[in-house]
């Protein structure tokens, strides 16, 4: 009884778990059918789930864009005086610092410069020697008058007078140019002084430094940089295309990452001759005036205008790839009909793309999800060269 049992229940206990596994099996689902490609066109069914993630948008006509180029704030060199040593020296003394404003003839450092008090010397050398020859000068002119000297010795006097005071006036001009002292002493002491109005921007000089004239030249900092900050360059890399737009006085607006809701009115000044060919941009260069001095020299900037274009239109960026050289975009020519189509792009931004050719206003554009299209364009065509040609009937 026991065994009759025990073998009924195995049984109905088997027979119900086939019942719950027969019931518990998901009922398979139809594969959605796959798009056609037919005359490099993708063409899906209506129901096919992939048309969900097409994003499309109508092509717009384009009349004013909104350029943008990348720019530089720098110093106005206009208004910019850099300090170099013109003699050796040691530095003594520093009157200025970052940030302070100074005035013509301010005093910025001074120097104890022998060599400079050799041009001292000269000057003193030459003013002694002129005084010699103008009293020599004045002798023979009273012997000449007198009738006791001949007109050529007093042709010879003047003459050396001449070189005397030529050569005074060089060794004069010298010390002057480097020293405001009207004094003809040599003391040796060199004054570095501004020669402009403007603000101590940048100062590379230290107390007890050794200085010299050949230490000076490209890639050397300056001792002192002084500029007017109330006005700035902006040096911007233009493209070929944009030229027409870039006239000499023409205004732009500059904005600066730091102060991103402020703008800056600039205008344009100067257009180079020449590309870059490194960067393939043509430099271009503004004056923007800086009262409150919220601009900084090195500022990496953004400069904004406006262009007008005629028969051109406009498409999102995301609508545009690449495929080598070339420009495509998707176009919904019927619904869940695309077809790629190649464009010429007159200008890019990241988010716009201006095209001259291969489109309409209207037409729509795949905006989202386009390399799905692309991917499933090429698969088809990879397969149709692979592919092998079937044999004409009746050929081996």
């Amino acid at each position: 009884m026991n065994a009759q049992y025990l073998c009924l229940r195995i049984g109905l206990t088997l027979s119900l778990g086939l019942l719950g596994a027969c019931q518990d099996a998901p009922t398979p689902l139809a594969a959605p059918s796959q798009p056609i490609i037919q005359n490099n066109q993708i063409r899906y069914p209506a129901d096919h789930p992939q048309l969900t993630l097409l994003g499309t948008e109508a092509v717009a006509p384009a009349h004013n864009l909104r350029i943008e180029l990348p720019a530089k704030l720098v110093w106005n060199e206009e208004r910019t005086q850099r300090i170099y040593p013109a003699f050796s020296g040691r530095v003594v003394g520093i009157h200025v610092d970052l940030g302070q404003s100074v005035q013509v003839g301010s005093r910025l450092a001074q120097l104890a410069s022998p060599e400079f008090g050799l041009a001292q010397a000269d000057a003193a050398r030459a003013q002694a020697d002129l005084s010699l020859a103008q009293k020599q000068l004045r002798r023979q002119q009273e012997l000449f008058d007198a009738g006791v000297l001949a007109h050529k010795d007093l042709e010879l006097a003047q003459a050396e007078e001449a070189r005397a005071q030529a050569e005074w006036s060089r060794a004069h001009s010298r010390v002057r140019l480097y020293s405001s002292a009207t004094g003809l002493g040599v003391d040796q002491s060199l004054s570095l002084t501004s020669g402009i109005h403007g603000v101590v921007v940048e100062r590379n000089i230290n107390p007890g430094q050794e200085l010299r004239p050949d230490q000076s030249g490209p890639g050397t900092p300056p001792l002192f940089v002084i500029t007017d900050p109330q006005q700035l360059w902006v040096q911007i890399d233009a493209r070929e295309l944009d030229l027409t737009s870039l006239k000499p006085g023409r205004d732009i607006r500059i904005k600066v990452p730091s102060l991103p809701e402020a703008s800056f009115t600039a205008q344009i000044h100067a257009v180079a001759d020449y590309i870059d060919p490194s960067t393939r941009t043509i430099k271009v260069r503004a004056v923007v005036p800086n009262p409150q001095r919220l601009l900084k020299g090195e500022m990496l900037a953004t400069a904004h205008f406006d262009r007008t274009f005629i028969d051109t239109v406009l498409v999102p960026a995301s609508a545009v790839f690449l495929r080598g050289a070339q420009h495509l975009v998707f176009v919904q020519s019927a619904p869940g009909v695309f077809e790629p189509r190649s464009i010429v792009v007159l200008h890019e931004s990241p988010k716009e793309v201006l095209v001259s050719e291969g489109l309409h206003v209207g037409e729509r554009v795949v905006v989202q999800n386009g390399l799905l299209l692309a991917r499933e364009l090429r698969n088809a065509q990879d397969e149709a060269q692979q592919k092998p040609m079937t044999p004409s009937a009746g050929k081996p």
